[in-house]
């Protein structure tokens, strides 16, 4: 493998309602990156609640955020363009900007405009290197419709899921059912319902699924299991995880059971590896290599599956994993220093976006004409 990039940024947080462990999971990786000195230089970059980016301390602890930003946080401001890239906002009479010097940034936020593409597109457009997923990889993991359409096309099993709207039709078969934000992670604003009419319902009762919801049978016979996607240097696979669900979420896995203990998973119930039958263990690795290749992954993801110790259904992918799933990588073992090291590494050697003006050679601009003429 190629040498890590020795000035990195780690950016965390972000409008998100995983916001909290983003920040964890941002101060994870500045702690391993910087403690075992894998890299000269490296920039915690904090994404406030408003939107806001600062330069924050590299050995912030949990409780500094609690109020929001760090006492002793610098601005930072976000250019597009050619010149684009973080800067330090230095005030005074006459305001400065600093470059921040950057080879490639580690994205470590959860759920929202961090994991949705957003904050990804921003970043092509600024000519930062980073790393997870491309703007269309991410688009296609937050959007719960979006990748059940791609999961099926692509003939991957995964249970039935349709679009949950006020004009819905009600479904054939009775409930319960599930229900879930088109757009979200970590379980959160899931619901189980007992019929068609308590689901639409909650489209106007919870303020997770005014964006979009989606809808699918539910089965209480299905078990959660769980495994990590890494796509460099070549894609492959973490241990099969099955999380253990709290006794008071016992419906499915809660965000309470994923992120109990502030550490993110790594620090929920589990059986790690999975006690599988080798069939299912062998199905599920087959199913989770092929579904990386076609939702995009890039970087380390987690996919979650549902079974009942037979069949096996893709239930979503999570593109930023809280703590990278790093907890994961026990066979074989992979240390949190090198699984980061990896992520940054592809982001300078596999960027996530080429733009090319190819083909733009102004012959359109020759041949049209007035405009006014078009507009007559």
């Amino acid at each position: 493998m190629n040498s890590a990039p020795s000035r990195v940024g780690v950016v965390f947080g972000g409008p998100s309602p995983e916001h909290d462990v983003s920040v964890l999971t941002g101060l994870q990786a500045v702690r391993a990156l910087t403690a075992g000195r894998r890299v000269a230089q490296c920039h915690p970059i904090f994404w406030a609640k408003n939107g806001a980016f600062f330069a924050v301390a590299a050995d912030a602890e949990a409780k500094d955020f609690l109020q929001g930003v760090p006492f002793g946080a610098q601005p930072l401001g976000l250019d597009l363009g050619p010149e684009g890239g973080f800067k330090l906002r230095k005030g005074g009479l006459r305001p400065k900007s600093e470059p921040l010097e950057l080879e490639a940034l580690l994205v470590c936020c959860h759920g929202g405009p961090g994991e949705d593409g957003s904050l990804q597109g921003a970043l092509d457009l600024a000519g930062i290197a980073y790393s997870g997923p491309t703007v269309a990889s991410a688009a296609a993991g937050m959007d719960k419709l979006a990748q059940y359409a791609l999961v099926s096309a692509a003939g991957l099993p995964a249970l039935s899921r349709r679009l949950l709207h006020e004009s819905t039709k009600e479904l054939d078969g009775p409930g319960p059912y599930i229900v879930k934000p088109r757009f979200g992670g970590s379980s959160i604003g899931i619901e189980v319902v007992a019929d068609f009419q308590s689901a639409r319902d909650r489209l106007a009762a919870s303020v997770h699924l005014r964006r979009g919801a989606v809808i699918e049978p539910y089965r209480p016979d299905l078990y959660d299991l769980q495994v990590a996607v890494r796509s460099w240097p070549e894609v492959s696979l973490s241990a099969i995880e099955r999380p253990i669900r709290a006794s008071n979420s016992v419906e499915f896995l809660s965000y309470t059971d994923k992120y109990v203990g502030g550490v993110g998973m790594s620090a929920a119930p589990r059986e790690l590896p999975a006690v599988l039958p080798a069939a299912l263990a062998e199905q599920l690795r087959t199913v989770a290599t092929e579904a990386a290749v076609v939702l995009g992954v890039r970087g380390v993801a987690r996919i979650d599956f549902l079974s009942d110790g037979e069949a096996l259904y893709l239930n979503e992918i999570n593109t930023v994993p809280g703590s990278l799933s790093r907890h994961l990588f026990v066979d074989p073992p992979l240390a949190f220093e090198e699984l980061l090291e990896g992520l940054l590494v592809e982001a300078v050697e596999r960027p996530a976006a080429r733009f090319s003006s190819a083909g733009a050679d102004g012959s359109v601009l020759r041949d049209a004409g007035a405009i006014a003429a078009k507009l007559a």
